[in-house]
């Protein structure tokens, strides 16, 4: 038997809502119900981050906390710069119960750097 060679953090990626940043964008200006979390550093969310996000700095030692004072019945977009640390947010608020969760494919990385 063939061992499958897909990486882990690709089969955790198929299980969450991934959608373009115009889609992204456009997804939690449009719902009233949403809130759009930046998951990066402060001092990156500083530099530049979405219209309206709210950071919540994936490295901090309180995250988990921070996301349980979170109301699970709204809609949730995540991104940070690469879609790494946001896809393991949305895996995290996946298993803490919420159910509306939408993750910027690739991150901002690329947007940014137009921006800079």
């Amino acid at each position: 038997m063939e061992q499958c060679n897909i990486p882990r953090w690709q089969l955790i990626k198929g299980m969450h809502n991934n959608l373009s940043l115009e889609d992204f964008v456009q997804g939690y200006q449009k719902d009233e119900n949403a809130l759009c979390l930046d998951v990066r550093t402060k001092q990156e969310y500083d530099f530049w981050h979405l219209p309206d996000a709210i950071n919540f700095d994936y490295l901090s030692k309180t995250l988990a906390d921070d996301l349980e004072k979170l109301p699970e019945n709204k809609t949730y977009y995540i991104y940070c710069r690469t879609s790494r640390r946001s896809l393991r947010v949305c895996q995290l608020m996946r298993n803490m119960g919420f159910k509306e969760i939408y993750h910027l494919d690739d991150g901002v990385k690329d947007h940014i750097q137009e921006k800079a």
